[in-house]
């Protein structure tokens, strides 16, 4: 019976597939998993269940905060657990060694003067896996911007190499230095930078049982596997303030930030070549966060789809 369960969840999986079809994102993720807030774990412990649909060149532990690759290494753990699950499935998932080998170790303090001054060893990775690689790289900011400013200092080369989609407002306040130095002296990267946007992921849309913040994650995540069981012990209810950055990716086409996506929907910055923020629509704002119904308006679909993901794991 199990058996036949695999087969039936593979062929739901090769339909979403075809649904969206499309190569692997290449993606780099700077998270300050561990810190002060639990949400970056759970937005791991979500990329991960999409793993399969990403080519993923780095994740790396960046500041504020106490985080360290350790933490990364927590959900790795968890993800190896729940992999021979995940691969039973046909899905092109990464293995857990490839994963652990593409993990570094970031700044850990925040930016003190108007230019980087060092070179932490993530950040150097982040540089040269995106040389490397040689064609355009998702970079996800999830925490502070420190170790992307410090990559673009040394090697400006990957400006034309990097898209970039940051969660900023707390993120920004806890190093405005690395903000204001890639802002004043680097214009003309690709930058989405969601600092309200992001709050779609758990506040407004459809919060009735069972797809509510803290029913959500009782119902459908707490009980699958290694992921769903670490998912609720760091936080029992939906946070993932970082997790539109994936969902970005996942549907819609990322190359236009002003449609629309799982992710959000930005404005264009007219006095920037490739700069986009949130959305000041009287329509868009949610609880004076503008922009989070571009993402909260479709919070059934995510959740659906994410619902679907975790059952493999039951």
């Amino acid at each position: 019976m199990k058996t036949i369960r695999y087969l039936l969840l593979a062929l739901a999986f090769f339909w979403s597939a075809l649904t969206f079809a499309q190569q692997k994102i290449p993606v780099i993720i700077s998270t300050d998993i561990g810190g002060d807030d639990p949400d970056d774990h759970q937005s791991l412990i979500h990329f991960l269940l999409y793993a399969d649909r990403f080519e993923i060149l780095g994740i790396i532990s960046s500041p504020p905060g106490k985080g360290r690759l350790s933490d990364i290494e927590e959900v790795l753990k968890a993800y190896e657990s729940d992999f021979p699950t995940l691969k039973a499935t046909g899905l092109d998932y990464p293995e857990p060694r490839q994963l652990r080998k593409v993990s570094s170790q970031g700044e850990t303090e925040i930016q003190s003067t108007e230019k980087p001054e060092q070179l932490s060893a993530g950040a150097e990775f982040m540089a040269k896996q995106i040389l490397d690689f040689g064609q355009p790289v998702y970079v996800l900011i999830w925490g502070s911007i420190t170790d992307l400013a410090q990559a673009i200092h040394f090697y400006p080369e990957i400006k034309s190499l990097i898209l970039v989609y940051s969660i900023g407002s707390w993120n920004t306040q806890q190093d405005p230095k690395s903000r204001d130095y890639l802002w004043n002296e680097h214009p003309d990267f690709w930058w989405i930078e969601n600092n309200t946007t992001f709050r779609g992921m758990y506040m407004g849309g459809i919060q009735e049982e069972p797809w509510g913040n803290i029913s959500f994650v009782e119902n459908s995540v707490k009980d699958f596997g290694a992921m769903g069981k670490l998912f609720f012990e760091k936080k029992p209810d939906i946070k993932m303030g970082d997790t539109p950055s994936v969902l970005y990716l996942l549907n819609g086409n990322p190359e236009n930030p002003e449609g629309e996506s799982w992710g959000g929907s930005f404005s264009k910055n007219p006095d920037r070549l490739n700069y986009w923020t949130d959305r000041e629509d009287l329509e868009f704002i949610e609880n004076d966060r503008p922009g989070a119904r571009t993402v909260n308006k479709y919070r059934l679909d995510y959740l659906m789809d994410w619902k679907k993901r975790m059952r493999v794991l039951k």
